[in-house]
C-alpha cells in the first residue's frame, strides 16, 4: 500500500515524530513494533529508531535528504553519530537560535526551500551539505515552508491557502506537479500530519479517505 493511517502516542501528527527519505526513515525508539512494521512497508526504506536532544520530534527538528542530515547544535554527540552509523550519510550539527528545522525547510533529493529571513549560515549548510540547490520563498505567506508542505521526487502537497503564483513558482523549482490538501481532517499543516517519500506516505488516522486520496494523487504515490 503505497498511502496507510498511523499514530503515536495517540497522537495523529505523525509527522512530527517521523522523518524519511528515499533511502532510510527514523522513528522514535519506543514505536511499537506493529506501526514500525506498517511505516516500513509503507516507505519501503529501512528504519531505524533516534532521537534528537532527548526528543522524540524527529520530524520537527531534523532536516535532510539521502545524501546528508541536518540536526540543531542541542542533538548530543552520542545521537549524531548513531544516526550518522545507522543510516550511513553525514550529519551536520546546525548552531542557531531557531532549531525546528524541519518546519523550516522543505527539501527532496535536489532541491530546497526556505524562508527568506533564515540565518544565511544555515542557508549555506542546507546547499552544501543536502547538495541541493536552494530557493527562498513563501507557501500560504508564510517563511515556515517545511510545516506548510511535503515534497518527494515526484510532486509536492502543499498548504490550502498557497497561492497561485506560490504554488507555480514550487512546480517550476521542483520540477514537479504541486497540489494543495489538507491531513487529518482539515489540519492545513502537512508535514505536521505526514510522512513521505518517493514510495509512499503515512498519514494521521484522523485523515479522511478524500484527503489521502488527494496525497497520494498529489505525490503520485499511485505507481
Amino acid at each position: 500500500m503505497s498511502i496507510t493511517r498511523l499514530s503515536l502516542y495517540g497522537n495523529t501528527n505523525i509527522g512530527a515524530f517521523t522523518f524519511a527519505t528515499d533511502a532510510f526513515a527514523l522513528v522514535p525508539p519506543d514505536m511499537p513494533d506493529g506501526a514500525l512494521k506498517e511505516f516500513a512497508t509503507t516507505l519501503g526504506v529501512p528504519v531505524h529508531k533516534a532521537t534528537v536532544g532527548g526528543s522524540v520530534l524527529l520530524g520537527i527538528f531534523m532536516a535532510g535528504n539521502s545524501r546528508g542530515l541536518i540536526l540543531p547544535t542541542y542533538a548530543t554527540d552520542e545521537e549524531a553519530s548513531s544516526i550518522e552509523r545507522s543510516v550511513g550519510v553525514p550529519v551536520a550539527l546546525y548552531d542557531g537560535k531557531k532549531n525546528a528545522l524541519g518546519n523550516m525547510i522543505l527539501v527532496n533529493e535536489r532541491v530546497a526551500l526556505v524562508g527568506k529571513s533564515m540565518d544565511p549560515a544555515l542557508k549555506r549548510l542546507v546547499s552544501e551539505h543536502l547538495s541541493v540547490d536552494l530557493y527562498e520563498g513563501t507557501i500560504a505567506g508564510l517563511e515556515m515552508v517545511g510545516v506548510c508542505a511535503a515534497a518527494n521526487t515526484r510532486g509536492i502537497v502543499a498548504h490550502p491557502l498557497a497561492t497561485e503564483e506560490e504554488l507555480s513558482f514550487l512546480g517550476k523549482i521542483f520540477n514537479t506537479p504541486v497540489d494543495v490538501s489538507t491531513v487529518n481532517c482539515g489540519f492545513p499543516y502537512l508535514r505536521v500530519g505526514l510522512t513521505a517519500n518517493s514510495n509512499g506516505a503515512v498519514v494521521g488516522e484522523d485523515t479522511t479517505g478524500p484527503e489521502m486520496a488527494r496525497i497520494e494523487s498529489s505525490l503520485d504515490l499511485s505507481r
